[in-house]
């Protein structure tokens, strides 16, 4: 294969209606340019975006699957994050 050598980088596009970047897949290549040249003529081929970003994948880091209890249940235990801690005045009809 021509691409064993080369990085991976993640490619993130914002859609012409939405406000956020979503990953869409990925890519290798030498450098960043070439990156964000790739990821124009394999993603956008049909005009599906208005931006783009590129990231090298190795300046990622992600939480582990296994470790989702230990990472995310800690925040069950902060009501106040929780919208049935608040009491609302009788007065209020629509929030």
């Amino acid at each position: 294969m021509a691409n064993q050598g080369l990085p991976i980088w993640e490619v993130f596009i914002r859609s012409k209606n939405g406000l956020e970047h979503r990953h869409v897949g990925s890519l290798h290549a030498a450098d960043a340019e070439m990156a964000l040249e790739n990821a124009r003529d394999v993603y956008t081929r049909r005009e599906e975006g208005v931006s783009l970003w590129v990231v090298e994948s190795k300046h990622i880091t992600a939480s582990n699957p296994e470790h989702q209890g230990e990472l995310f249940e800690p925040a069950q235990d902060k009501v106040y994050r929780h919208p049935t801690f608040y009491k609302l005045p009788d007065e209020l009809e629509h929030m």
